[in-house]
């Protein structure tokens, strides 16, 4: 008797789970599952078993039917994509891996799994060895949001799609947030001290304070932010219910990310900000004055474009201040970010934060053989005082180089000379003949010959 063939279907999984408005705890709880092997079935790792497919077939049978009925399509995608990691030889030619996925799935299958637990695995080591050099016994409650918005793919379907019809509603511009937040009683006014708090919000009163020296965005952005707060105030707290927090600080964290998303869909309505980033091929400054957001703004709403069925450009996002800690990030990518610490020193995001006002774009490749093409752009936040120092730092975007004809940036890039090789921080990159490296590889052994000195005193062996 064959043996049954098993069904990958992480993409659709959390396809289903988003456009359900569930997060990872809910969407477990109806399907009787643990969040840590939700989290597997969703990163493909492992397969949907007879017990899952009951479960769907009882909670939601037109989404498994439409699962099922695309399965030899998803196999071969999946193992094509396995089959072409960069770090395995090079993969056989498609009509080839086709005819492995129609004949043999169940070897198919098993190629899908173990790619998906050596991506795991990896993911793991790194998480494990970036924690054992920072020197951090777990993770803070900042982290711990971070990581939650990581798990949800930076897109949040409820708040998204509730922003985009409450701005349908009220219209665009200052004055329609402003009388969006006079109906449930709430005034503004500019805080006349200095320093002032950015923002504060007496509830008792129903008045919203702002800082004087806030600029025109940031202020606009700070009125969204309160205005969703009230208006998906139940959303919100849903959310929050059922997400794997363990302190009231992190909870309260999530809350303020939560709003704060909710204001950035607020002000750029996912399908008319999709559509304007397309037509503008991804052009910062031309999707600021069109939206009237700041260029910080604009970047990381790009980076959210990730509704099932509507997806933007997946890119990456991250915020670096002048020290090189990245207090911003995510990607729909397969880039990934240092957890703790500095960054790649070869990155072009550092070189941003030093000359402000000023784009710079790169085509980098990881170790993994990936490209990318990104920008990115030094930005200053005036203090309103000569007394107080301004916030320097960086932003930057970017995407695979298979999308660069629909990111502007990338017509500055001779894409056919070498690219630079950057890593995700020294502790962790596996280069072995890089003159920028400031540590050894965690997982490498090192060399260290008396008589001998090259960039650095060691080599990686």
């Amino acid at each position: 008797m064959p043996r049954p063939t098993r069904l990958f279907a992480g993409e659709q999984l959390r396809a289903l789970r988003q456009s359900a408005g569930l997060n990872q705890a809910a969407m477990a709880a109806r399907l009787g599952l643990s969040v840590s092997y939700l989290s597997q079935l969703e990163s493909g790792v492992r397969p949907l078993t007879p017990a899952v497919t009951a479960t769907l077939r009882r909670n939601h049978p037109n989404a498994l039917a439409a699962i099922e009925d695309s399965a030899p399509a998803m196999r071969i995608a999946s193992l094509a994509e396995a089959l072409a990691d960069p770090l395995l030889p090079p993969a056989p030619p498609p009509d080839a891996i086709a005819r492995l996925a129609e004949e043999r799935p169940e070897i198919a299958d098993r190629i899908i799994a173990l790619h998906g637990a050596v991506r795991a695995a990896e993911e793991r080591l790194q998480m494990v060895e970036e924690t054992i050099s920072s020197g951090a016994g777990g993770r803070m409650p900042w982290e711990s949001v971070r990581d939650w918005f990581h798990a949800a793919g930076n897109y949040v379907d409820p708040l998204d799609r509730a922003a985009e019809a409450l701005a349908a509603a009220i219209g665009p511009g200052d004055a329609a947030m402003t009388a969006g937040l006079a109906r449930h009683g709430i005034a503004i006014e500019t805080a006349p001290g200095d320093p002032a708090p950015i923002r504060a919000f007496d509830r008792a009163r129903g008045l919203l304070t702002l800082g004087g020296a806030l600029p025109p965005e940031s202020r606009r952005f700070l009125i969204a932010h309160q205005l969703a707060a009230i208006e998906f105030d139940t959303a919100i707290e849903t959310i929050v219910a059922g997400a794997p927090l363990a302190s009231d600080a992190a909870r309260n964290l999530l809350r303020i990310g939560l709003a704060n998303y909710a204001a950035g869909a607020l002000m750029m309505p996912y399908a008319a900000f999709r559509s304007a980033a397309r037509t503008a091929r991804h052009d910062i400054d031309r999707l600021c004055r069109s939206f009237g957001v700041s260029f910080e703004q604009a970047c990381h709403r790009l980076s959210t474009l990730q509704r099932p069925g509507a997806e933007g450009i997946p890119f990456y996002f991250c915020r670096v201040d002048m020290a090189g800690n990245i207090t911003k990030r995510h990607s729909a990518t397969r880039f990934q970010f240092a957890r703790f610490g500095g960054a790649c020193p070869l990155w072009i995001v550092h070189e941003a934060a030093a000359i402000p006002d000023r784009i710079v774009v790169q085509h980098a490749e990881t170790p993994d053989g990936v490209r990318y093409v990104s920008m990115a752009k030094g930005l200053v936040k005036p203090s309103g005082s000569f007394t107080r120092t301004p916030r320097r730092y960086a932003v930057t975007l970017g995407c695979e180089a298979e999308h660069a004809a629909d990111f502007v940036y990338a017509d500055a890039l001779d894409r056919s000379a070498p690219a630079t090789p950057i890593g995700i921080s020294c502790r962790l990159c596996p280069r072995d003949d890089c003159d920028q490296r400031a540590f050894p590889p965690a997982d490498r052994s090192i060399a260290v010959d008396p008589d001998l000195r090259g960039t650095v005193p060691y080599r990686v062996v």
